[in-house]
C-alpha cells in the first residue's frame, strides 16, 4: 500500500475517532499500531518499546511535569490573585487598565501553567467576575482574558516549546529567549487594541478608581500588595532568568519553579497541606492525561517517519516548485486547520517531526520555524468555529453566553496574532536576534 494511500486511511480514521469522542492519546497511538499492523504485521509493535524510552526518560520533557505542578501550587495558593491585585494597582485609573492588567496576570499565569486549555481555564476563574462587577463589556471580558490566557504557550516558560524542542532535538533555552520578542510584541499590540477601543466606545470599559475590587487601602497595604505581586512575577523571571544564564537546565527550572512556588506560598501563609494536596492531586492528573498525549502522539509520529512521509511531504513541496517562503506559509495554513481539531501540544508533537527538517532543508532557522508553530497554534485554537480554546473559555463563562458572543469576542484577538505572525514571517531578526545575542 502506497504512502499516499496509507496517509488518507490514517487521516480519516482519526477524524472518525474524534467525532465519536475517542481520548486523544488512545486514538492517535491506537490507530497508527492498527493500520501498521495492518500493513506490515507484528514488526510493527518494536516501535512502541523505542517510543516509550524515547518519550518517558527524555530529560527535556521531565520539565514538563514540574511546570505544571507549579502553576498548580500557584493558582490554588491564590498567588496569581496577588499578582492580579498588584498589577490593577499600579495600572492605576487608566480607562481599559483592569483589561490591561488582565492581559499581564493572564499572560503571567498562562505561562506558569504552561497548556492554553489549563491557562485559560486558571486565568477566567480569576478574572472575570472582576471584570463583569466593574461594569466591563462581556466580549471586551471574554476576548482579553482569552488572549491573555492563551498567550502563555508564547511565554516561557511554555510546555509546548519544551515539547518543540525535544521532537526537533533544538535548544529549549533559545526557544524560549526565541519567543520573548513576539510574545512583548502581541501584548504591546493587544494593550494598544484596549486604550484605542475603550476610547472610542467608552463604555466598553468605565473609568475605574485605583481601588477596583480592593477595599479602601492604606499607603502601607497598598505597598504590601505591590511587594507580593512583584514577588509572585518574580518567580517566573527567576525561572527563565536561570536557563538564560546558563545557572540551570529547563528541567531543573522547573524544580526551581516549584521550590520557589513552596516558599512564596509560606511567605504569604497560605502554605496549608490540604493546598498542597489538591495541587498535586490535580497535577498528577493533569500530568497523566498530558504523558498519555505525549506518548499517542509519539506513536502516531514515528508511524508516519517509518511510513515515509517526511519524504513524501519534502517531495511533493519541492515538485511544487515554488518559493521556500510559499511552502512555509502553507505549512502555516496546515496547522491552523489542524488547531480546530486537536489541541496545543498535539499539534506540536504531530507537525514538528515533519515540517521542521524540510523548513530547515530549505534555508530557514528551526527556532524561527518552532517560533511561529506556536504562534500559529496560537491563532489555531482560537479561530471559531472549532477551535478547542473556544470550549474552554465556555467552560467559564455565565450560563448566558453563547458561543456566537465567544466568536465576536475573540476575533480582534485573533487578528492581532494574525499581524504578529505574519510579521515574524517577514523579518526573521524579531525571532533570531536575541537568542544569538545571548547565547551565540
Amino acid at each position: 500500500m502506497g504512502i499516499e494511500t496509507l496517509s488518507i486511511i490514517l487521516l480519516i480514521c482519526l477524524l472518525l475517532s474524534f467525532v465519536i469522542g475517542s481520548p486523544v492519546g488512545l486514538a492517535l497511538g491506537g490507530i497508527a499500531m492498527l493500520i501498521g499492523y495492518f500493513s506490515w504485521g507484528e514488526g510493527i509493535f518494536n516501535v512502541i518499546p523505542t517510543t516509550i524510552e524515547g518519550t518517558y526518560f527524555s530529560y527535556i520533557l521531565l520539565a514538563i511535569p514540574l511546570y505544571i505542578y507549579m502553576g498548580q501550587l500557584l493558582s490554588h495558593t491564590g498567588i496569581g490573585d496577588a499578582m492580579f491585585k498588584a498589577s490593577q494597582l499600579m495600572i492605576g485609573k487608566v480607562r481599559g487598565s483592569l483589561a490591561i492588567s488582565v492581559v499581564f496576570i493572564c499572560s503571567m499565569i498562562g505561562a506558569m501553567v504552561g497548556i492554553i486549555g489549563a491557562g485559560i481555564m486558571s486565568s477566567g476563574t480569576i478574572a472575570l467576575k472582576p471584570m463583569l462587577d466593574a461594569g466591563y463589556d462581556r466580549k471586551l471580558a471574554l476576548g482579553t482574558i482569552m488572549a491573555g490566557g492563551a498567550l502563555g504557550i508564547l511565554i516561557p516558560p511554555s510546555i509546548p516549546m519544551v515539547m518543540y524542542a525535544a521532537s526537533t532535538h533544538t535548544s529549549v533555552g533559545r526557544m524560549f529567549i526565541g519567543a520573548l520578542m513576539p510574545a512583548l510584541l502581541t501584548i504591546s499590540l493587544i494593550v494598544i487594541y484596549i486604550l484605542i477601543s475603550t476610547k472610542l466606545n467608552p463604555k466598553r470599559a468605565p473609568l475605574l478608581s485605583e481601588t477596583i475590587g480592593l477595599p479602601v487601602l492604606k499607603t502601607k497595604e497598598k505597598f504590601k500588595i505591590a511587594i507580593d505581586g512583584l514577588f509572585s512575577i518574580g518567580l517566573i523571571f527567576v525561572v527563565l532568568g536561570s536557563i538564560i544564564a546558563g545557572i540551570a537546565t529547563p528541567t531543573e527550572s522547573g524544580a526551581l519553579g516549584v521550590g520557589g512556588a513552596i516558599i512564596l506560598a509560606m511567605f504569604f501563609k497560605r502554605f496549608k497541606f490540604k493546598i498542597f494536596k489538591k495541587a498535586g492531586l490535580q497535577a498528577a492528573s493533569l500530568i497523566s492525561v498530558a504523558m498519555l498525549i505525549i506518548f499517542g502522539a509519539s506513536l502516531f509520529s514515528n508511524f508516519q517517519l517509518l511510513m515515509g512521509i517526511q519524504g513524501m511531504i519534502s517531495d511533493f513541496a519541492q515538485g511544487l516548485d515554488l518559493p521556500p517562503m510559499v511552502i512555509i506559509m502553507m505549512f502555516q495554513v496546515i496547522m491552523i486547520l489542524l488547531g480546530f481539531i486537536l489541541d496545543d501540544y498535539v499539534i506540536v508533537l504531530m507537525c514538528a517531526p515533519l515540517f521542521t527538517p524540510i523548513a530547515v532543508s530549505l534555508g530557514f532557522d528551526p527556532i524561527w520555524f518552532g517560533v511561529l508553530m506556536i504562534i500559529n497554534i496560537l491563532v489555531a485554537v482560537q479561530t471559531p468555529p472549532y477551535g478547542f480554546a473556544l470550549f474552554y473559555l465556555k467552560g467559564i463563562t455565565p450560563p448566558d453566553v453563547g458561543m456566537g458572543e465567544i466568536y465576536k469576542s475573540v476575533t480582534p484577538f485573533i487578528i492581532i496574532n494574525l499581524i504578529v505572525l505574519i510579521i515574524c514571517m517577514i523579518f526573521p531578526d524579531i525571532v533570531t536576534w536575541l537568542p544569538n545575542l545571548i547565547m551565540g
